[in-house]
């Protein structure tokens, strides 16, 4: 069991935290409160106030929705170094969907006034949430398309790159730690369509796979798969 990362260490690999004065990013981690979360625990649920910005500093946590039906829908993955949560906060609306810790995790919260005076105070940060706002909608754009067109093996292989976006998931180097049932709800297939679609990709080069981790060999052949 690797050791726990901190605060300090997700501040230190967010790039809006390396272009902050010292007096602004002492204020802004003052700020910023950490909670350690089991496996099923929620960050923050449907309908709450998004009155937080959240990062995650270790482990890994979903966005999903529930259906009438009790089918259960992920939006997205988010693996440390990511914050998300963004836009919520600036359209001042309810969380539109849950939040839950899919393994250990340890997430930092900082409260929507700490959010808006950085982003009245730091150029560095405006720039920031603009580009991280822009590429997660080409991302969700993209999510969409591929949805709909792409068979099984290129939506796992599309899957895998969108993990790796060094925007929204810096420092991910080219190692995913899933388990195929995550990724399987994350693209919205079974545990046993993600393994025979990992098994092709492997097969192709693209990838290695291990227990619970995907290696990607070759993202441009990723991200070409199937088109």
């Amino acid at each position: 069991m690797h050791a726990m990362r901190s605060l300090d260490d997700l501040l230190a690999a967010s790039k809006w935290a390396g272009a902050l004065s010292a007096e602004q990013l002492q204020r802004a981690r003052t700020a910023i409160f950490v909670r350690e979360l089991q496996p099923g625990n929620y960050v923050c649920r449907k309908d709450d106030p998004s009155n937080v910005w959240v990062g995650v500093i270790d482990g890994l946590v979903k966005a999903e929705n529930l259906s009438d039906t009790g089918k259960s829908v992920t939006f997205a993955t988010f693996p440390a170094n990511s914050w998300f949560g963004e836009g919520s906060i600036l359209k001042r609306e309810a969380r539109k969907y849950n939040v839950i810790a899919v393994r250990d995790s340890r997430v930092a919260l900082m409260p929507a006034v700490a959010f808006f005076r950085l982003l009245d105070t730091s150029i560095p940060f405006n720039r920031f949430i603009l580009t991280q706002l822009n590429e997660r909608l080409a991302q969700f754009i993209g999510a969409f398309e591929h949805d709909r067109l792409d068979e099984p093996e290129a939506r796992v292989a599309h899957t895998i790159v969108d993990m790796l976006h060094p925007q929204l998931y810096p420092n991910r180097e080219c190692r995913i730690e899933i388990s195929n049932e995550e990724l399987g709800h994350l693209v919205g297939a079974s545990r046993q369509s993600i393994n025979r679609a990992l098994h092709a990709l492997e097969k192709s080069g693209l990838i290695k796979i291990a227990y619970r981790a995907i290696t990607v060999l070759d993202i441009e052949g990723l991200r070409g798969f199937g088109g």
